[in-house]
């Protein structure tokens, strides 16, 4: 379900691009699905190289605009281009709702979900205006209809089928075309299977990972912790197959998520993660394939001491941005785009010494 079509981006580059690689099929199995897991193409070195020779060529001192010149190389690298593009990006948006709202670990009802899948469709939600913004195109998806998983305090979030096939709808949810894909999420309850799923990944206990969502107070997040807890003794050693915990305790927009995100990676598309939500929601692949998230970037944590922050210290991820952000929606991967298109306008639009007739440090 798109919002109203927005303004098309403008051309960074005239380059043709190379031809895309297809991706498998989406797979109907959790067996189909490990094996896709662990079967990743890596990025392109030739374009990763060439990218650093010119950026060694540019009127700068080496190094200088620092973490840019590697997001520079970080899109080539998996778009597979020597000159990146992003001409088209993708927000997209997977919506879910979660049974385990019935445990009272959110002060917002359920029926919001809804409420703000039609807000975001008729463009008056806080990502449409960054999405705006950042030259995106935007989707909303409802998974499963926003029919709500279990309460994965008594049983599993999931059905294997059901799980499957929301892993399905997201990985067939990415256009082909595309030079980046911004995840988002909107379901209330789901910061409550998103601590889940990182106490599963990362270890530790529900205190450790359950945090205010929407608003809870201190007695709030008491509860939601010992909602957590519950279920990970519920589910025990289940949780230690990243798969298993992503059925079990996650939803399914976090299914979703996590098919998108590996549809991206075999269709050469870099990957920007927004929040806690979604990093719980895709770091099974991290489980599962050392750098199976080498092709997605953090775009944002909201305070250096929390729950993302040491997830993310976990995966090995460092965030672009901080500034507080905890809305979801997307909202911190679409601010996170004009960074991008900042590092790969100074790639492509500077001039090299010899262009500029200016004289290099003898040093270099």
């Amino acid at each position: 379900m798109p919002s109203a079509p927005l303004p098309a981006p403008h051309p960074l580059s005239s380059a043709p691009a190379p031809s895309r690689p297809d991706a498998p099929a989406a797979p109907e199995s959790l067996q189909a699905l490990a094996r896709l897991c662990t079967t990743l193409p890596g990025p392109d070195s030739t374009a990763q190289e060439r990218i650093a020779q010119r950026e060694a060529q540019l009127t700068k001192p080496p190094g200088s605009l620092g973490r840019l010149e590697e997001l520079t190389r970080w899109l080539g690298g998996w778009q597979g281009r020597a000159t990146p593009q992003l001409e088209r990006v993708q927000v997209i948006i997977f919506a879910g709702n979660h049974g385990v709202t019935t445990q009272g670990v959110s002060p917002w009802p359920q029926e919001v979900t809804a409420q703000m899948v039609s807000n975001f469709e008729r463009g008056g939600a806080a990502i449409n205006q960054l999405a705006r913004t950042a030259d995106a195109a935007l989707a909303v998806v409802c998974v499963n209809d926003l029919r709500p998983t279990a309460d994965f305090t008594a049983q599993p979030a999931m059905s294997e089928q059901a799980f499957m096939q929301a892993v399905a709808t997201g990985y067939n949810a990415v256009p082909t075309d595309c030079d980046l894909l911004c995840l988002g999420e909107m379901g209330i309850g789901n910061t409550t299977a998103a601590a889940a799923m990182a106490a599963a990944v990362a270890g530790g206990s529900g205190a450790d990972w359950a945090g205010a969502g929407t608003g809870l107070d201190e007695n709030g997040m008491a509860h939601k912790a010992t909602v957590v807890q519950a279920a990970l003794y519920h589910h025990g050693g289940h949780l230690a197959n990243p798969l298993e915990a992503a059925r079990r305790v996650g939803g399914f927009e976090l299914a979703a998520m996590l098919g998108a995100t590996l549809a991206a990676r075999h269709l050469g598309v870099p990957v920007l993660l927004d929040g806690f939500v979604c990093l719980a929601a895709v770091a099974p692949l991290a489980r599962l394939h050392p750098q199976g998230l080498a092709h997605t970037c953090l775009s944002h944590c909201a305070t250096p001491q929390g729950r993302t922050h040491r997830l993310a210290h976990h995966l090995g991820m460092e965030p672009l941005l901080g500034l507080g952000l905890r809305l979801g929606e997307g909202s911190g991967a679409a601010l996170a785009v004009s960074i991008l298109r900042g590092a790969l306008a100074c790639h492509t639009g500077m001039a090299t010494f010899a262009e500029a007739a200016v004289s290099r440090s003898e040093a270099l």
